[in-house]
């Protein structure tokens, strides 16, 4: 078995393919840490609690004087608030009685061959036989709080996911105040932790500091995950390379606000928090009720950040992101956003389809513009029906233009949003998010429905769903365009409303999960101004993201390899943009690294380009399996090298391998050569380009010599390699 419970020396011990998790239950029912890291065969791991002596400052536990454990030096499976652990807390519970101190202690366990699912959230599937649950039912005594907290080991990946479930089982109300999804104890804080910042228009850039004392932390308050911090984290340690040495990794299925907090103490030990920012919540519960956390997905590897990333890719590739999408190669898309704005009609949109289907694009998409009255991003979201002055001939009438042209259509739609100037608005001006008594803060000229509202979703459901019910719609991009202000609800009373940001998340997963069940046909790519909520929850209801409204092939490089540390490349919404700083092969040879499209006018291209983009879309139909199933090595990141960047896709198989180098700005010398990665070093592979053929052991250990193949700000190459 996978998970195993020693009962004479009271350890949990949880394996996965590579890596063994271990806790331990105290004689007084307090759940200790004892170790995670690589697999070991050992049980004995009891010794690993002792931190040293303690003084006064430290309490003892309770009724345990001679015990050489202390709650706020010891390892904690489960962090507690106010009964002497002074460290950062994992929950926090406010009884009726107003006091927040909180002591859960073991009751029982059951070990489950069946992975339970999150009520209401998004989380990791499981296939038959390839996990095991760890459940451990704890109980706070005082408060009557019953939390368990559920342990998922995946027999083969070194993965584990987390979660909590807290139950009242009291006859008083009881308040969360802090219910994190996983509690991490590291000992020592020889660490750098690495972490994807940004805004609208750069992403997911990587930075890592090291560990200090004290916290250091990312979060998001702003009702999405956020462009400006992702919710991801990696600690490696001091010298951990791409390809080698140890690394974990901590990511949250979960589109709102977030905070992963770590606090190294002054024993040199860290405690990596990860779950819903405390931060303007609060969740109530009545006797009876009870509320379940997002759930933490934990990677470790001692093969380097590299590992760890294509370790993450597997998993959401197998067990996240749902079929048919996941498996099959996306249409090459069109679309009309940069192209046209909201300057089009229906025979506008017609000739756009007309000029792409003679270079081979399956889909054109029709972006923001087509509904209520909306010429301009100031009225009409909310009105989603079809603005037949601009489409004349009605949709119906336009996709089968569009189709007989020998495309696919696409629509564009923002759920979550509502303008002021709406039909919907006027009608009920009280569905917005809103604060009695505070005036409305407007971005982008609109506001936020309360998706906590079911009449709300339901009025949102049945306008979208006429629309793709009665028309031949094979492709929905879902948008968000700003963050949540005076973030309250009509519906809740005065003790709920810091329940709201996390209510909406749940209102927006229970129409997300409506649309894909009835649905399940049309291809669903998720936006939030490009990737302002670029996380796992949103991956769960749509294969794939628009990465960043940034289209420029250079600045891309920074926020596809930013988002390639946990996620994998298929799902990168990625266009060729009218972007004259780059050549037009690099901008392809850039978006390969994604789900391929195009995002400017066809009409506008010469024939020559023309003709490139027929090769570019050939490319990537001959590529995709590869890059969609194949393995992510990143040679030259753009943050380490003010000149080139460079990376590679290589076959489960090891056959294929197909490396992509850029030129960011022109080096100082010409002088060039590529070490590639990941290959079989007693294999022959050949450059299909050249004809010529290297071992495996010469292009991983001396290199491929680009010199003078790419030297100038922008070009680029392709190499495609096939072993013999």
């Amino acid at each position: 078995m996978a998970i195993s419970f020693d009962a004479s020396k009271k350890i949990f011990k949880l394996d996965t393919s590579d890596t063994t998790y271990a806790l331990a239950v105290h004689e007084a029912g307090y759940l200790f840490h004892l170790y995670y890291g690589p697999y070991l065969p050992d049980n004995n791991l009891l010794p690993m609690l002792f931190r040293g002596g303690f003084a006064s400052f430290h309490p003892n536990y309770p009724n345990y004087v001679n015990t050489p454990y202390s709650p706020d030096i010891t390892p904690s499976e489960y962090s507690c608030n106010g009964t002497g652990d002074f460290r950062i807390s994992a929950l926090q519970i406010r009884n009726v009685n107003g006091d927040i101190s909180t002591d859960i202690r073991y009751v029982s366990h059951r070990i489950l061959t069946e992975k339970p699912a999150l009520c209401g959230l998004p989380s990791l599937r499981s296939e038959a036989g390839d996990t095991e649950t760890l459940e451990i039912t704890a109980r706070d005594h005082t408060t009557g709080a019953v939390v368990k907290l559920y342990y998922t080991v995946y027999l083969q990946l070194p993965v584990m996911t987390r979660s909590v479930v807290v139950e009242n089982d009291s006859q008083y109300p009881m308040d969360l105040e802090r219910v994190y999804s996983t509690c991490l104890e590291l000992p020592g804080m020889d660490y750098d932790m690495v972490h994807l910042y940004g805004q609208w228009f750069k992403e997911r850039t990587v930075t890592e500091r090291p560990l200090a004392h004290g916290m250091q932390s990312i979060q998001s308050k702003r009702g999405s995950s956020s462009h400006n911090h992702n919710p991801f984290v990696a600690l490696k340690q001091h010298g951990t390379t791409e390809e080698n040495g140890p690394v974990y990794g901590i990511n949250l299925i979960y589109s709102g606000n977030f905070a992963i907090d770590i606090e190294v103490d002054a024993r040199n030990t860290a405690r990596v928090l990860a779950g819903i920012n405390p931060t303007d919540f609060n969740w109530h519960l009545e006797p009876g009720e009870s509320f379940t956390s997002p759930e933490a997905v934990m990677v470790f590897t001692d093969k380097g950040v590299g590992e760890m990333s294509r370790i993450f890719h597997r998993t959401y590739m197998k067990h996240l992101i749902k079929s048919p999408w996941r498996d099959v190669e996306r249409p090459v898309l069109i679309n009309s956003w940069e192209a046209a704005y909201f300057d089009f009609d229906d025979d506008k949109l017609v000739a756009f389809a007309h000029e792409a289907a003679k270079m081979g694009v399956d889909m054109l998409v029709m972006d923001d513009g087509w509904f209520g009255v909306r010429n301009l991003d100031n009225c009409s979201l909310g009105d989603w029906y079809v603005n037949e002055k601009k489409l004349k001939g009605g949709l119906s009438k336009l996709i089968e233009r569009v189709n007989a042209e020998g495309l696919k259509f696409g629509i564009w739609y923002e759920p979550e949003m509502i303008s002021p100037d709406s039909d919907l608005y006027r009608a009920h001006p009280d569905w917005c998010l809103h604060v009695k008594g505070r005036e409305n803060s407007p971005a982008r000229l609109q506001y936020v429905l309360d998706m906590s509202r079911e009449d709300v979703r339901d009025n949102i459901f049945n306008q979208m769903s006429a629309v793709l019910a009665n028309n031949k719609i094979d492709y929905v991009k879902w948008d968000f365009n700003r963050n949540l202000t005076e973030a309250g609800s009509a519906l809740l009373p005065a003790n709920r409303q810091k329940e709201i940001m996390h209510r909406f998340v749940l209102g927006t997963y229970d129409l997300m999960n409506r649309f894909v069940t009835a649905f399940p046909h049309i291809l669903f790519e998720n936006c939030s101004g490009g990737g302002g909520r670029f996380d796992p929850g949103m991956l769960y209801y749509s294969p794939q993201i628009w990465c960043s409204d940034n289209t420029d092939a250079i600045e891309r490089l920074t926020i596809q390899f930013g988002s390639s540390m946990c996620y994998p490349v298929s799902t990168f919404g990625a266009h060729v943009a009218a972007r004259p700083r780059t050549p037009l092969s690099t901008r392809a040879n850039v978006a390969m690294c994604g789900t391929f499209g195009y995002e400017l006018d066809p009409r506008k291209l010469t024939e020559d380009e023309k003709e490139q983009v027929r090769a570019q879309i050939a490319d990537y139909r001959k590529y995709n399996k590869l890059i969609r199933e194949g393995d992510l090595y990143r040679l030259i990141a753009p943050t380490e090298d003010h000149f080139r960047c460079a990376w590679q896709f290589v076959s489960p198989d090891k056959q294929e391998a197909l490396v992509t180098s850029v030129i960011m700005r022109r080096p100082e010398t010409a002088y060039f050569m590529l070490k590639l990665r990941g290959l079989d070093p007693n294999k022959m592979y050949t450059d299909t380009a050249t004809g010529e053929v290297y071992s495996g052991a010469l292009l991983m250990y001396a290199g491929i010599n680009l010199t003078e193949q790419i030297y100038d700000d922008g070009e680029s190459i392709v190499k495609y390699f096939k072993a013999e």
